[in-house]
């Protein structure tokens, strides 16, 4: 089953009639996890027919407005919706005291069990029996983080010569073994290892956040299925962004070349940007397997 990246906010700080503040929802296997909400999240999820109820986790690369000012809103509807299950929410120490503030504010008890985890410089923050998210720290305005999701690797090409000479018979026996299980057929234990080939490495997404260029992206994001990078200006903004703790363009191009990504999805664009191509084709001129998000856009990672 393939990965779904749906881009629910693409704009940098200012949002545009085509494109909203920054939130993306990856689905993994019926779980939906949100990396940054932005205002207007909870809408675009309810367009795009995402349960806001399925939501497992929520993961915040810092805290400006245009990444957190969706979060007051989504808990209060999850709570409307009678949400029971716990919800994992992980990035800066802040985010804490941010939550906690605006439910004693307005009074408002979620009516369900909220973890907060901390993130930090190569730390698990949600880890699941099939994939875990990893923080990183970036370079932007105080603390800031970059998330990495990574599938859990999977048990090897399932070899059918192999299991038809061992007299395994086809059906139950061969899912399970599929699925990493030891089996026994007669008075033989059959070991997953014995008709599968070597594991097979799970999917890596790694979404920057807001941040400048950074050499560390690089070994982060190595051999990436995707790249999320931030890509607020063209080049002729370069002195501006890095200024702001932002990329261009053809900054998030040169990182995806050289940590040899599968592709490259630009976002996070200034609101100056009515029309992308330009930014479009400074990023294909160094990495043409490059995608500029929009709102809705849904992206599989197959």
């Amino acid at each position: 089953m393939p990965i779904k990246l749906v881009f629910l906010g693409t704009s940098a700080a200012v949002p545009t009639k085509e494109r909203w503040l920054p939130g993306i929802a990856l689905v993994w296997n019926g779980d939906i996890l949100l990396f940054d909400c932005g205002e207007g999240v909870q809408f675009r999820l309810l367009q795009l027919r995402l349960s806001i109820v399925k939501v497992k986790a929520i993961f915040i690369t810092h805290m400006h407005g245009d990444h957190i000012f969706g979060l007051p809103g989504l808990i209060q509807t999850m709570n409307m919706y009678n949400r029971e299950a716990p919800l994992t929410i992980a990035g800066p120490k802040k985010v804490v005291n941010y939550i906690k503030s605006i439910i004693e504010i307005t009074l408002y008890d979620p009516g369900f069990i909220i973890n907060f985890v901390e993130a930090g410089e190569d730390r698990v923050v949600y880890e699941t029996k099939g994939y875990t998210v990893k923080s990183f720290t970036v370079e932007h305005y105080g603390e800031c983080y970059g998330y990495v999701f990574e599938e859990k690797p999977k048990p090897g090409k399932f070899n059918v010569e192999k299991a038809l000479k061992l007299g395994i018979p086809k059906g139950p026996l061969w899912k399970a073994l599929q699925e990493g299980k030891t089996v026994r057929v007669g008075n033989r234990i059959i070991r997953p290892e014995d008709v599968l080939g070597p594991p097979r490495r799970g999917k890596k997404i790694v979404y920057t956040g807001d941040t400048k260029p950074l050499d560390k992206v690089k070994k982060v994001a190595k051999e990436a299925d995707v790249l999320i990078h931030d890509s607020t200006f063209s080049i002729e903004l370069r002195d501006k962004a890095i200024e702001q703790g932002h990329s261009t363009a053809y900054d998030a191009a040169k990182i995806a070349l050289e940590a040899n990504v599968k592709t490259l999805i630009l976002t996070h664009f200034s609101s100056r940007y009515k029309d992308l191509s330009k930014l479009i084709e400074e990023a294909k001129s160094v990495f043409p397997n490059t995608v500029a998000a929009y709102d809705g856009m849904v992206f599989e990672v197959n």
